[in-house]
């Protein structure tokens, strides 16, 4: 066993790589998507980009906590305008117009900030004020790092379940949940003998010592804690994902931690997506959501709605046509029967093709020839 190399840690888990630090002249695209009936802007990434700075941006987007401006809908009631009225999250407007179409680091860090400062207590105890302010030191602290990548350190023993570091309370105090889907499976008590609750870095440290450790059962148990780095070096296992599903809120919003990437994450309909960022994606309106529904990483994309998407020039049928949301229902309800299958749900019911056309020709119909109105005879005069 002393002779086998030591363990590399898999990309992520540990301490970051090295990125070029986001300047104050770097830019980012803006891609507009109708999201919830109102035009909702996304942040998304180039190469470089800083991933945790922009999930977190795009959950407070999505939630319309960094509103105003960047949601860009007309229909809005301007500030002092009758009807306006302050956000209720109490964070300051993005003054982005609705052409906006690109977005500096600066800038993003702003209105992270900005949001950051609106989460102050409205209980004015002494304690709680001074909480908050140690809270708002410790935050500015971490702020930088948005930019090039956050020193997270995974625990396998549940979803939510981080070394606390001081990058966490950004988390905290925006009340974002944080996930990843690394868990070890408790059906192998080998490893969970092995990995216990230590954390990754603390995992790579025992590896190391057990490998030069006199007692053959501490080499053992090495050997197996190694084996189950190498084997889920994808750092998302089966059990984690089941997990994952099961704890993560019905329309909730978050981010998800996986290769030390982070990508903001949405459940819908008991089912996991994250958000496709891309740059390469800007002009793909019906790119939105990305499935999270496998561990090999085979995924789905879709639009905002959920449903999935048809490659670019190969939809046959005109997008409004009855035949082509005939065909749309079809696959979205053969998609989802997929994966309630794969993670052992009970199948959703299924219509069959005549009953899909019966339903979309009573949309229809009704779309068409909405209800009358019921009339009621004037009043005597």
């Amino acid at each position: 066993p002393g002779g086998s190399p030591e363990p590399r840690p898999p990309q992520g888990g540990g301490s970051p790589p090295a990125e070029p630090p986001a300047r104050a002249g770097d830019f980012y695209c803006v891609k507009w998507i109708r999201w919830k009936g109102q035009r909702t802007a996304l942040v998304t990434q180039n190469q470089n980009g800083p991933c945790p700075l922009l999930a977190i941006i795009n959950v407070l987007l999505l939630q319309w906590k960094a509103s105003g401006g960047l949601r860009g809908d007309p229909k809005s009631p301007r500030e002092g305008s009758p009807g306006w009225s302050q956000p209720s999250s109490g964070c300051s407007q993005v003054k982005l117009p609705p052409q906006k179409e690109v977005i500096t680091a600066e800038e993003l860090m702003a209105h992270l900030g900005n949001c950051i400062l609106a989460t102050q207590p409205r209980d004015t105890s002494e304690g709680l004020q001074l909480n908050f302010q140690q809270n708002i030191s410790d935050t500015m602290t971490v702020l930088p790092k948005l930019s090039t990548g956050l020193d997270v350190n995974v625990r396998f023993t549940g979803v939510s379940d981080f070394e606390y570091t001081p990058e966490c309370i950004i988390f905290d105090l925006l009340n974002i949940p944080l996930y990843h889907g690394w868990l070890v499976d408790p059906q192998s008590p080998e490893q969970v003998q092995a990995v216990g609750k230590l954390s990754y870095n603390q995992l790579v440290e025992k590896i190391i010592t057990c490998k030069h450790a006199s007692d053959s059962s501490l080499v053992s148990e090495g050997l197996v804690a190694e084996q189950f780095l190498e084997s889920t070096a994808s750092q998302l296992t089966f059990h984690g994902l089941c997990e994952l599903t099961a704890r993560a809120r019905e329309g909730e919003l978050g981010v998800f931690f996986r290769n030390n990437h982070f990508s903001t994450m949405i459940k819908h309909k008991g089912h996991l997506y994250l958000l496709v960022t891309d740059q390469g994606f800007l002009q793909e309106e019906g790119v939105v959501w990305e499935s999270l529904h496998s561990v090999d990483g085979d995924s789905c994309f879709c639009d905002t709605e959920f449903h999935l998407s048809h490659p670019p020039g190969k939809e046959g049928a005109t997008a409004g046509s009855p035949d082509h949301r005939l065909q749309q229902r079809q696959v979205d309800q053969d998609f989802m029967v997929a994966l309630s299958l794969q993670q052992g749900q009970d199948p959703p019911s299924v219509l069959s093709d005549l009953e899909l056309a019966r339903q979309l020709q009573h949309e229809e119909y009704q779309q068409h020839h909405p209800h009358p109105q019921h009339l009621h005879p004037a009043p005597p005069q």
